[in-house]
């Protein structure tokens, strides 16, 4: 029995030795295939063995995998939100970010960097290395149009970064923030196409839209909805979260495959709002900002100048009359106002703490000196959509219930915490995009568009905290990318023709500080705030107002342009429209050359208006559908693909079967914290609760126990009419009686925020603070019907809504 043991063990042994040595030789003679990169996928290689009657007399050779040239390096791209020019302290802004700084000393700074003015469109610009409108991105999702460059779907004839380099051999990744995926595309009706991961990205850990809750957030792993794994009471940050992921992610791809590279695209909702900082963070700046926004924008600008952020003998640029003076101000809104700027501080800060763990991280690969970081300071210029005063409920300040300052006084302590939703007043986002003019979604002006940006490259880049000033675009990145990596921009992906590149490499800069200008011309256009630069010199013309798009002032050929001389003025602190207007009239008609080029046109300036165009609906459903029938673990369905029960009467049915005991549970819920209902059991009793903006809470409580078994049970509300957000009359039943009845005095007209609808649990925030989510219902579920009664609205009343709700997901951008 040994011997027959051991001859097997033998023979096997010597068939594998042979079988090895065969590969092994024909590996050896095999030559690598020469692939045609402007095309892909990759073409299958030819078969390079050889194929006889048997397998004796045959060779085989295995097809070679795609693989990048040899030395292209891992590549991430990690881009802040909502972070104005003169924010961080790398670029002398008043918010240590000392693991910036660091970062920066290693490598470069780019201090004439710039962004389109608003998320999606740069976003958009950034992964495809085309202008926003190029990629049908010329402005935001919930705004989109019917027209090519404005209809939010970004085109299969511009391929990512993520595609490009997945074709290419690289392992990809997409951690955070996702508003390049169209709205009605975002509910588990699909498509999946312009989802990270239909966009090139292997893997998705992050949020679709423009800003989640920081401590719920609205989580997706790839295409499937996921919730964190633990609670705020116990720790619990998306930030950290998202760093965790990512390291994760990064260290398990190199410990299989250390050779192959990586793309790793970390796009973090911070620090946009909702502002949420951990406490001990937002502490750490009790006190700095008591001075002031005019005091903190000056000792900003008189920082960059030591440090050469920016030329000696640039001017910073005077206060507009929307910013009310520091010192104007009543003690108590000091007081209030500059508690929203320590918590801002508290939050980016963290932010950097974070990030700082990433490239911490990325230090301890094996190949950590051939990875090219870009680390890009905001996707616009700080933001003004805070209002006036600030706001410590984002969702009910947008939906035109504004809080009294006493009220929001008595939140102050809370402020960056779970249970608030901060944004800091317009003062601040001033403040930070020193020494510039406007703030984001404008433009046509730097405080919108010109952004910091770090490029760390050990392996290529010696000039350590070199300082360059060529004149850049986040359309840059891309072609950049292909340039060090030695990959052509495809001229077919998938068998689509791509458009091509809008942007330049700047791989030249990384050597040579003085490297010749690679970006001439470059026009800009938001929401018709619109600019145009060349050779030194840039033409503007402001048209929106951020915290105004309810207005849409038309009448482009009425406004104002200013021409800037930028290679002597860097701030735009000196018009010279009125001394040269031979040098404007140029521009302007360059402007109008580069626009048709470029598919700006048409203009649109509306606000409301717009936003009420009819988009597609998801999954191709009637828009006007009243009937709904969903059934357990329907979760994470967006709120604007849920049925919408505002401003008009409306029925909830469900057909649930309680336990013997314990039973309890959501039954449905919809919204979260800031605004929203939720029907559930508690303590055997059916509860109907309503969350007017955690100002007014209504529950209706059952006058009789949910009986053991299958039941009915049902929410029947009556709404007042005459007008937006009025009240009604709710009934709760059970298998046809009523059992409790109640009255709501207000109700959301527009939305709820920033979170969901489900059946089955409340995700996310919960809308009632009497439980704690997701409390999932212990019985079962069969079904759940809604049906929805007419919504009768006065014109009138459909442009305050349609206001409403601009406002909302302006916001959110």
């Amino acid at each position: 029995m040994r011997t027959s043991k051991a001859l097997i063990a033998a023979t096997v042994l010597l068939a594998t030795t042979n079988l090895t040595s065969a590969v092994q030789a024909q590996t050896q003679s095999a030559s690598p295939p020469v692939w045609d990169r402007s095309k892909l996928p990759l073409a299958d290689p030819p078969f390079t063995g050889k194929i006889g009657k048997t397998y004796q007399d045959s060779v085989a050779a295995w097809p070679p995998v795609p693989a990048p040239l040899q030395g292209a390096p891992n590549v991430v791209i990690i881009v802040l939100d909502d972070v104005g020019f003169g924010q961080v302290s790398t670029f002398g802004g008043p918010v240590p970010t000392p693991n910036l700084d660091k970062l920066a000393a290693e490598g470069l700074r780019y201090n004439r960097f710039h962004t389109t003015a608003i998320c999606g469109p740069s976003r958009a610009a950034l992964i495809t290395g085309r202008n926003h409108h190029n990629v049908a991105t010329g402005f935001l999702a919930e705004w989109a149009t019917g027209f090519p460059s404005y209809n939010n779907m970004i085109p299969r004839t511009t391929a990512t970064v993520g595609s490009i380099l997945k074709y290419n051999g690289y392992n990809t990744s997409w951690f955070g923030k996702d508003h390049n995926t169209p709205d009605w595309e975002s509910s588990v009706a699909g498509p999946y196409d312009r989802w990270p991961t239909g966009m090139g990205f292997d893997y998705f850990y992050g949020f679709i839209g423009g800003e989640t809750h920081q401590y719920y957030p609205v989580l997706f792993e790839n295409t499937s909805p996921v919730e964190p794994d633990k609670t705020p009471e116990q720790g619990y940050h998306f930030m950290t979260d998202m760093i965790d992921r990512a390291i994760n992610w990064l260290r398990y791809n190199k410990s299989v495959a250390p050779q192959k590279p990586v793309l790793l695209y970390f796009a973090p909702g911070a620090a946009h709002a909702p502002h949420h900082a951990p406490k001990e963070w937002r502490d750490k700046f009790k006190g700095q900002f008591d001075a002031g926004w005019d005091a903190v924008r000056e000792a900003t600008y008189q920082r960059q100048l030591q440090k050469g952020i920016i030329p000696a003998g640039t001017e910073l640029t005077p206060r507009p009359d929307w910013v009310k003076p520091w010192d104007s101000l009543a003690a108590d809104e000091k007081k209030l106002y500059a508690r929203f700027m320590e918590n801002y501080a508290g939050y980016l800060s963290f932010a950097d703490s974070e990030c700082g763990r990433l490239l911490s991280a990325i230090k301890e690969l094996p190949d950590a000196d051939n990875t090219l970081i870009f680390y890009i300071v905001g996707d616009n210029g700080a933001s003004s959509e805070g209002g006036m005063q600030g706001t410590v409920n984002e969702v009910a300040s947008l939906s035109g219930i504004q809080a009294r300052l006493e009220d929001n006084l008595k939140e102050i302590d809370k402020i960056g915490g779970p249970d608030t939703e901060p944004h800091y007043p317009l003062g601040w986002a001033w403040a930070g995009n020193a020494p510039f003019q406007w703030v984001k979604q404008v433009a046509s002006h730097f405080g919108g568009s010109r952004n910091p940006m770090v490029v760390s490259w050990p392996a290529r880049i010696k000039d350590a905290g070199g300082m360059r000033s060529q004149f850049t675009h986040l359309i840059d990145i891309v072609p950049t990318i292909l340039d060090v990596a030695h990959i052509p921009a495809p001229q077919t992906v998938d068998g689509i023709v791509q458009k091509p590149m809008d942007g330049v490499s700047i791989a030249s800069t990384f050597g040579d500080a003085n490297a010749k200008p690679v970006r001439e011309r470059q026009y800009f256009e938001v929401f018709t705030n619109r600019a145009i630069y060349d050779h030194g010199w840039i033409a503007a013309a402001q048209h929106t107002l951020p915290w105004r798009q309810d207005l849409a002032p038309g009448h482009w050929e009425n406004d104002k342009w200013e021409l800037y001389n930028i290679d002597e003025d860097y701030s735009e602190a000196n018009d010279l429209a009125a001394k040269n207007p031979a040098k404007l009239a140029e521009l302007k008609k360059l402007f109008d050359a580069e626009a048709e080029k470029n598919h700006v046109y048409p203009f649109d300036d509306r606000g409301a208006a717009r936003l009420a165009v009819p988009k597609p609906s998801p999954g191709g459903t009637d828009p006007n559908r009243t009937k709904f029938t969903y059934y357990a673990g329907a979760s994470r369905l967006p709120e604007t693909a849920s049925p919408n029960t505002k401003n008009r009467s409306h029925r909830i049915t469900a057909v649930v079967e309680m336990p013997d005991k314990g039973g309890e549970g959501v039954i449905v819920a919809s919204g979260g914290q800031s605004a929203g209902y939720a029907l559930y059991v508690k303590d055997g009793m059916l509860i109907y609760h309503y969350n007017w903006f955690g100002r007014e809470r209504t529950s209706i409580t059952s006058n009789v126990p949910l009986p053991t078994g299958e039941s009915t049970v049902a929410l029947e509300f009556a709404y007042d009419g005459g007008g937006l957000g009025k009240g009604g009359e709710a009934v709760i039943g059970i298998n046809g009686k009523e059992v409790g009845r109640g009255r709501i005095p207000n109700t959301v007209a527009g939305r709820f925020g920033i979170d969901t609808f489900g059946v089955g649990s409340d995700t996310g925030a919960p809308v009632s603070d009497a439980y704690t989510a997701p409390f999932p219902f212990t019985g079962k579920i069969k079904r759940v019907d809604i049906e929805l009664g007419p919504q009768s609205l006065k014109p009138e009343d459909e442009a305050k809504l349609h206001e409403m709700q601009t406002m909302f997901v302006g916001a959110q951008e």
